[in-house]
């Protein structure tokens, strides 16, 4: 493999701020729990504070379990940008549209989606748990990014960069 090839899906396609709050969350989470142990007990942290300590330990369990065997099952290592970047990398998007999929019930877009992330056998479980964990985060009632940036309270104060 080159060096372009291993990070093909590392390329920006678009914006956090795009998302919908589910797909921005999934993004953020993904890059948190990839972050090490301090960033993953934030997710923690959110999760229970917004579902209570019973429903994020279970949301918590699931995206556990999602990350899990993405990394050991995956095709190849999902790409992510850091926590802080504004823009959405392939992979990230093509994460942060797997669990939308599959929280909103398309369980056949789900599963061919899954299938471009791990291995073929390994997809009906990720999508389950994907499922799972996309459900918590509509009970979460997400605002998408987009929607808080035009409101007034966050509307920007100087000039914002990119990188």
């Amino acid at each position: 493999m080159t060096g372009e090839s291993n990070i093909r899906g590392g390329a920006a396609v678009g914006f956090i701020s795009e998302l919908t709050g589910i797909e921005a969350a999934s993004v953020i989470y993904l890059r948190l729990w990839s972050d090490g142990v301090d960033a993953q007990a934030s997710v923690w942290n959110d999760l229970a504070s917004r579902l209570g300590p019973d429903r994020g330990r279970r949301a918590l369990q699931s995206f556990e379990d999602l990350c899990s065997l993405c990394a050991r099952h995956g095709r190849r290592p999902l790409m992510r940008h850091s926590v802080q970047c504004k823009c959405l990398g392939a992979d990230e998007s093509c994460f942060a549209n797997f669990i939308a999929t599959a929280a909103t019930g398309d369980r056949d877009d789900a599963m061919l989606i899954a299938t471009l992330l791990v291995r073929a056998d390994v997809a009906p479980l990720i999508t389950a748990l994907a499922a799972d964990f996309g459900l918590a985060l509509m009970r979460m009632n997400l605002a998408a990014p987009k929607d808080l940036a035009d409101s007034p309270e966050h509307a920007p104060t100087q000039a914002m960069t990119l990188h």
